[in-house]
């Protein structure tokens, strides 16, 4: 758990959508790669709607979706107060305003409880704590297999939630089962969004939407391609033309 701030010498300041966004991040511990920024591309928000993230960490996604979508009202939780003050800081510094509570997001603050949103977006843990050796740094294994079960992130989304709107979440492909099972618990309308490391490759990551009240029959969408080629040749990106555009211009991610 990381309670205190970061020291200004242990973090570093990464450009994220071709340096319309500039994150502060730590040296050491949970760094935010090419998964929030995914997140964020992929929530359908509109201007002038309200999106809440729950588990925000250092607040990534928040400042890449504030960037691509202009007049949103933005708040997320935090279980770990260094990271929520990260968080604040860096939507401060990308000129975005948002709300970041601190706690826990299956008993989160009466504030939260009281408001409800256009979109909620999550990138829950990845690991179960149970079948893995955890990180030496106790921040960045919470953020890779935090406690919270995957039921109770679902569970929080829906209830923050306006009627018909939309959860999206982010998440490896072994945790698929019970990610699609606690969807189904509480959310209707879902839609399923396999993430391709290259062509003819199993995915390792998946994105999941679902509707509060929604009816719509489930559909899966093909796969989206990351990386051209077969495989990794030479020390460069070699995201495909759409990734290239969604990481680096901030451009929308659509399911279909």
């Amino acid at each position: 758990m990381r309670v205190e701030p970061f020291d200004p010498g242990a973090l570093v300041r990464d450009d994220f959508l071709g340096g319309q966004v500039r994150l502060w991040q730590p040296r050491d511990g949970y760094r935010a790669g090419v998964d929030p920024v995914l997140l964020a591309a992929s929530v359908p928000a509109k201007p002038g709607q309200s999106v809440l993230e729950l588990g925000c960490g250092a607040g990534p996604a928040l400042c890449c979706l504030g960037a691509r979508v202009a007049g949103l009202t933005l708040a997320g939780i935090e279980l770990q107060p260094g990271y929520a003050d990260l968080a604040r800081r860096n939507l401060r510094e990308n000129a975005r305003e948002a709300v970041i509570w601190e706690g826990d997001l299956s008993d989160p603050p009466v504030e939260m409880r009281q408001r409800s949103f256009d979109h909620v977006m999550a990138n829950p843990p990845y690991f179960d704590a149970a079948r893995r050796r955890g990180a030496d740094d106790s921040g960045r294994e919470i953020a890779l297999a935090g406690p919270t079960p995957m039921e109770n992130w679902v569970q929080t989304a829906t209830r923050r939630l306006a009627p018909r709107g939309t959860a999206t979440f982010i998440q490896r492909t072994e945790r698929l089962p019970e990610m699609l099972a606690a969807m189904h618990r509480h959310l209707g309308s879902l839609e399923l969004l396999p993430l391709l490391p290259r062509e003819g490759r199993a995915p390792r990551l998946v994105l999941l939407r679902g509707r509060k009240e929604g009816r719509a029959d489930f559909r899966f969408y093909p796969g989206l391609i990351l990386h051209r080629g077969k495989a990794h040749e030479g020390d460069w990106e070699q995201y495909t033309e759409k990734l290239t555009e969604i990481l680096r211009h901030g451009r929308e991610l659509s399911f279909s």
